[in-house]
């Protein structure tokens, strides 16, 4: 992801606004979006976030996961053995990209596993399964070439939306859940936004088109998860998805309100140019869920010893009560 603390004038103009009436809504108690429908939420399956820690170890041990690579094939192949376990549809959508950093060719692999009922709105959940191909933050110049281990960055989110697909399997949703796992997103050059979320840009430009599977159904919303595991989680609104997209943040941040979840601050952060932008531009509801104060981000110290099960628990558990009560 690249990120850029520069706002637009109408994120700015937009900051108070909405800020306001998200406050409100939280001191006063709200009302839980669940209860719109004036059902009674149906409890939820277990979250674990010692497994979630075990799926996101497995994928660092794979070792880099930059598109093309053997480790990047490897998380593939896991991703769909999971889903084919569970019965779960899937697809593999490849396209030829030129690599930011090299300029050559190089194929990039989206993969989409349907999950739940066929009719109705669905449920989009997406994270990236690539890392970065060099660690060009670290405060060490002779590390910077070294390839991203990704625990936080890559794997965090992918490992939620792994045990996820494992409760789904053993407990059917009542809406269609479609999990989107996006390659090429980090091959980008610093300060030059082109050249990241290859393959969410591709995905969000054919997500309409005749044979892609998204194409089947009308989208409730996209939630992106990045960078969802480190310890002392905070993850503030993101601009982009706050201005672009308010009533679908509003919903997601008010529901972690209302299940008490500490890691998720209804204050605006920073904008960030993730997997979800090309969904906002598409006028897709996306909202990205980040924690963007990362020291060691696209650093050699983004290895699992700093992720939590705590953390990634809290982001499962919300995405569970998002499912079994729309």
């Amino acid at each position: 992801m690249f990120s850029s603390r520069v706002f637009h004038e109408r994120i700015r103009k937009d900051f108070f606004r909405r800020l306001f009436p998200v406050l409100f809504s939280v001191v006063l108690g709200g009302f839980p979006a669940f209860f719109a429908s004036g059902g009674e939420p149906v409890p939820l399956p277990d979250f674990s976030g010692v497994r979630t820690m075990e799926l996101l170890t497995a994928q660092c041990d794979l070792g880099t996961r930059i598109p093309g690579s053997e480790g990047n094939r490897q998380l593939r192949e896991m991703i769909l053995d999971l889903a084919r376990k569970h019965g779960f549809t899937t697809q593999v959508l490849c396209f030829e990209a030129t690599d930011p950093m090299t300029d050559q060719p190089v194929q990039v692999c989206n993969i989409i596993v349907s999950s739940g009922p066929e009719e109705g709105q669905r449920l989009w959940l997406g994270a990236h399964y690539d890392t970065r191909p060099v660690c060009d933050r670290d405060p060490d110049p002779e590390l910077r070439s070294t390839p991203l281990t990704g625990a936080n960055d890559g794997a965090s989110g992918v490992a939620v939306l792994l045990h996820l697909m494992e409760i789904l399997g053993a407990n059917p949703p009542p809406q269609g859940v479609d999990f989107l796992f996006f390659d090429g997103e980090d091959s980008g050059l610093a300060g030059d936004p082109s050249g990241f979320c290859l393959g969410s840009r591709q995905l969000a430009a054919t997500c309409r088109d005749f044979g892609n599977p998204l194409s089947q159904g009308t989208p409730r919303g996209l939630i992106v998860l990045d960078m969802v595991g480190k310890k002392n989680l905070q993850i503030p609104m993101e601009a982009y998805s706050l201005v672009n997209a308010p009533e679908w943040t509003e919903t997601v941040f008010d529901r972690a309100a209302q299940l008490g979840l500490a890691a998720f601050v209804p204050l605006q952060g920073p904008g960030v140019y993730d997997d979800h932008v090309p969904f906002l531009e598409m006028g897709i509801p996306a909202v990205d869920l980040i924690d963007f104060d990362f020291p060691q981000w696209h650093t050699t110290g983004d290895t699992p010893e700093i992720c939590s099960a705590v953390s990634l628990a809290e982001v499962g558990r919300l995405m569970l009560d998002l499912i079994y009560n729309p």
